[in-house]
């Protein structure tokens, strides 16, 4: 047997095992030795849709389940084939496993940023090993990077808004193009300075406390990549503080989270983050100050 008859044959179990899991549309026709797999001949197996499709079977009540899911993104109301999960729960499991280590491992999308106009500076991790294993370098700037901010951006602001990737950058890529224009324009309609905004390579929350004294803002935000979980890859957080410092507690912080498509959604975001800020501007605090 040549390597084609062995691809042939490979490709040809792949196709019978994906139709018998229900994973292909078997009412199409499709030509599989020349074919397109943007077509939609193929489930996207990390769909909301096709995670909605793994149900008990015959469950004793069928309206508690959907109950259940509806209130949780948790894998629960999966069935099972003996102790462990059935086909289409462990495939769907190792997706989203997949999906959440290309959004740490994975660079951000050069094009959206210059589309964005955020100009890339980076922390003292010099690449994405470093950057997992050292936090605290991921807290600082180096030197190059702090001059690049005093010579390029506003100084004294109001509001500093910057972007990081943090532990997510399919967070950057999904949902930048829509809070940080409804963020920058919401604030600017107010009456609000805004600094210049830029993106920060391996970034961590306690940066900011780093570009907040740079910049000398009253109010700094970060719109950060958040550590992906099975349940979304792509959630981001904003965290705020007024007058931040190297040092200070994280009890100063102000955080809105869970923000991407299936939580909420950037605009809305961007236009609560706003009142957020007005609010902290106007009572010249953040964090537990802020609630209290």
């Amino acid at each position: 047997m040549d390597n084609r008859q062995l691809v042939e044959l490979i490709t040809a179990e792949v196709v019978k095992a994906l139709k018998e899991t229900g994973l292909m549309d078997t009412g199409s026709s499709v030509n599989y030795d020349n074919a397109d797999f943007g077509s939609g001949s193929l489930v996207d197996i990390a769909s909301k849709e096709y995670k909605d499709s793994i149900q008990i079977a015959d469950p004793e009540n069928q309206l508690a389940i959907n109950a259940m899911r509806r209130a949780t993104t948790a894998r629960v109301g999966i069935g099972r084939s003996g102790p462990r999960l059935n086909t289409k729960s462990l495939i769907s499991l190792r997706a989203d496993h997949a999906m959440a280590k290309d959004a740490v491992m994975k660079a951000a999308d050069e094009n959206i940023l210059k589309q964005m106009n955020l100009p890339v500076i980076q922390s003292q991790a010099r690449e994405i090993n470093e950057h997992l294993t050292r936090p605290d370098l991921g807290r600082k700037l180096p030197q190059e990077s702090v001059d690049f901010i005093k010579q390029n951006c506003v100084m004294n602001p109001q509001v500093q808004i910057y972007v990081s990737d943090g532990l997510s950058n399919s967070a950057i890529d999904e949902n930048i193009r829509e809070i940080l224009p409804v963020l920058m324009d919401g604030l600017k309609e107010r009456g609000v300075s805004v600094g210049t905004p830029f993106f920060v390579k391996f970034g961590r929350v306690p940066t900011m406390d780093v570009i907040s004294e740079i910049t000398g803002a009253d109010v700094t935000v970060v719109l950060l990549g958040e550590r992906p979980g099975l349940a979304a890859a792509d959630s981001m957080s904003a965290y705020m503080a007024y007058k931040a410092e190297v040092g200070m507690p994280e009890s100063r912080r102000t955080v809105v989270s869970n923000i991407h498509k299936n939580g909420i959604q950037p605009v809305e975001a961007g236009a609560y983050l706003v009142e957020i800020i007005e609010k902290m501007l106007a009572t010249r605090s953040s964090g537990v100050d802020l609630v209290l």
